[in-house]
């Protein structure tokens, strides 16, 4: 017999558009036009007999249908490529590792650490690829993350690794190394903005205990890499979580003219799906990362 399946263009345009909640974005992301995600949708809905959207003013609204379908489709989606991917490597991707993480803490922290758990492990083939705090750990093909936050992410289970310490840094070239300064000084500077973490400076503040009515603004990056590499070269002072810069503070690359590192609001966690919390990898790698951090402080 036939099976009773919707085509696999259908299934990746709803499932784009699904993740997005928005058409034109999906249609980036499948190289695909906006009116040709419309009409897949429209065929697939057509084929289910269902509704799967409905549109509330310019925002788009998964159906009740719609949201139980997409968790079942993201799921199939990514077992289809799992299986995929097997097929071509000679694997597969249970003996993997898939850690996720945000990409600066992947390009400075982990690296610094990896290759003991390499070392110990060197059956395990890893991937890392990044991760954001709102990820969907009940349809997630990440084994494992390292997230900051506050502890609770539905469908997984977490377990603190380190607190978050914030410092207002700066470049020798923009304030002499060992000069100090009164924290409410960062005004006199320009300030280096995370437009992926908007409100550091405020929290910065908060923390502080600092009373500041003026304005802050200032150059803008999409991430704590690129914000580091711009204060390195004094183009000005930013908030940036210290583990990420310890070896710039330990050579001179980077000082902390306006006081010592505060502790933040938040702390990095070791993250893994519900659903695979007895696999034995994540279990090594969980347990690793623990290490690591007792034993580092971070």
């Amino acid at each position: 017999m036939r099976r009773y399946l919707p085509s696999l263009s259908a299934l990746h345009a709803f499932e784009a558009a699904a993740r997005y909640m928005n058409f034109t974005k999906a249609a980036d992301d499948l190289g695909l036009t906006q009116s040709g995600i419309s009409r897949q949708i429209k065929n697939l809905e057509d084929f289910l007999g269902v509704t799967l959207f409905h549109r509330s003013g310019p925002r788009l609204v998964l159906t009740e249908v719609g949201a139980n379908y997409y968790r079942d489709v993201a799921l199939s989606l990514d077992r289809l490529q799992e299986i995929s991917i097997d097929a071509v490597r000679g694997r597969t991707v249970d003996s993997s590792l898939m850690i996720g993480t945000h990409p600066t803490l992947a390009s400075r922290w982990l690296p610094e650490r990896l290759s003991t758990f390499i070392n110990a492990h060197p059956e395990i083939p890893l991937e890392i690829m990044p991760a954001a705090p709102t990820t969907d750990f009940e349809t997630t093909r990440l084994d494992i993350t390292v997230l900051r936050g506050a502890g609770t992410w539905l469908h997984a289970r977490s377990i603190e690794l380190f607190p978050e310490t914030l410092a207002v840094v700066a470049s020798p070239s923009l304030i002499p190394l060992g000069e100090k300064r009164a924290p409410l000084d960062f005004s006199n500077y320009p300030m280096l903005q995370n437009s992926g973490r908007p409100s550091l400076w405020l929290n910065w503040l908060r923390l502080a205990g600092l009373s500041y009515s003026g304005r802050i603004q200032g150059s803008r990056f999409s991430h704590h890499e690129m914000i580091i590499n711009a204060a390195v070269h004094g183009i000005g002072i930013a908030v940036i979580p210290t583990f990420y810069i310890e070896r710039e503070l330990e050579n001179g690359l980077l000082h902390m003219p306006f006081g010592d590192p505060i502790r933040s609001d938040d702390s990095y966690f070791a993250v893994y799906p519900e659903r695979k919390s007895h696999n034995a990898n994540i279990i090594l790698f969980r347990d690793w990362l623990i290490r690591q951090t007792r034993k580092h402080g971070s």
